[in-house]
């Protein structure tokens, strides 16, 4: 098979292109290396065998070049993260949604015939899924700042008020993005769903959890957690723990977010659908420290909760892992102790 992989020169994507590479099929990639993404003209590392185009997703004459002969497409470029505040959302919206929209629209063109495996995000269910003892599974509204600069953290019940428990979260929970990166990945999946619709061609969707691992983006507003503690400890600061540490997450390597891709692009029938990815076991962003820290040695400086918050964050989201294992044939293989041994020494980008 012939892949393309746009954004395939990235943290997850080049991860992508090496076991895809690896399996003897041919790739291509269309990268654009974007400041924002790519430090002081940092290239990264992608295998010298994939087929290297430089362009913008945006850009329709780019996009028309990378498709001749393509037999599937895992569309990883976007801009990620929380960004820095409003003065993002034209760039989230032009990155993730036009572009987006200009693929679909020169695939239809073609009658492609593929796949389409969408790189997506378990941010599109903004906060997780909860159950009161009195009124079962129940869906929190937004955290309120005056109880966050109060320190209290976990969202309560909005029927009752009471204290809630955090349960992993399935493919059909209820969709309710909290941040601009979140509403624009979510509108990524609607686009391709309506592109389905519309031309029969199978479409998944794999909602990544917290990925980490080699290859990740350095300290930057758009950077994921374990990378500001990677940084961090780096330079020796202590990692800045926000709230009180005990968010939890799904942190899952890329190693292993890349395997999901693979298997959704070469599966022997299409597998369309959402699909979280992810290691089925949640852990807090506490845990996260002071596992970094632990793995980078007896010298490293410690975490500091600061019980600061940001407004675009939720308490609590993990996954149910269940779907991608019994539809998608994807289980998690590295341990989060190996993973993170192996993140706190690996390059980042």
């Amino acid at each position: 098979m012939r892949i393309l992989v746009t954004g395939g020169a990235g943290f997850i994507g080049s991860h992508v292109v090496d076991e895809l590479l690896g399996l003897g099929h041919e790739v291509r990639v269309l990268e654009l290396y974007h400041p924002l993404a790519w430090r002081d003209g940092a290239r990264g590392e992608l295998d010298p065998r994939a087929d290297l185009v430089e362009g913008d997703v945006r850009d329709a004459a780019a996009v028309e070049r990378v498709l001749d002969g393509v037999d599937g497409v895992c569309h990883q470029a976007a801009m990620v993260g929380l960004g820095v505040d409003l003065g993002d959302i034209a760039d989230y919206v032009s990155h993730n949604d036009v572009g987006t929209a200009v693929l679909l629209r020169a695939l239809a063109a073609r009658s492609f015939a593929g796949r389409l495996v969408l790189a997506s995000s378990m941010v599109v269910y903004g906060e997780g899924r909860y159950a009161c003892p009195e009124h079962g599974v129940v869906q929190p509204g937004p955290r309120a700042v005056p109880e966050l600069e109060a320190g209290r953290f976990e969202p309560p019940c909005p029927r009752c008020g009471r204290d809630l428990e955090p349960r992993s979260v399935p493919e059909d929970a209820p969709l309710d993005p909290r941040n601009v990166y979140a509403a624009t990945k979510l509108q990524q999946e609607h686009l391709c769903a309506a592109f389905s619709r519309e031309t029969g061609v199978p479409v998944t969707a794999l909602r990544y959890h917290n990925v980490y691992g080699p290859r990740m983006p350095r300290d930057t507003p758009y950077a994921g957690v374990a990378s500001i503690f990677r940084s961090a400890l780096e330079a020796g600061r202590a990692p800045k723990v926000f709230e009180d540490g005990g968010q939890r997450r799904d942190f899952v390597h890329v190693r292993d977010v890349a395997h999901a891709n693979v298997l959704a692009l070469t599966a022997d029938e299409p597998v369309p659908g959402p699909f979280n990815v992810c290691s089925g076991t949640p852990r807090t962003v506490g845990d996260l420290a002071g596992a970094l820290a632990d793995a980078a040695g007896p010298d490293a400086p410690r975490p500091v909760v600061t019980g600061d918050f940001r407004l675009g964050d939720v308490r609590h989201v993990f996954a149910d892992a269940s779907r991608a294992c019994d539809v998608l044939g994807f289980e998690a293989a590295v341990p989060f102790a190996e993973g993170v041994a192996d993140f706190a020494r690996a390059d980042l980008r």
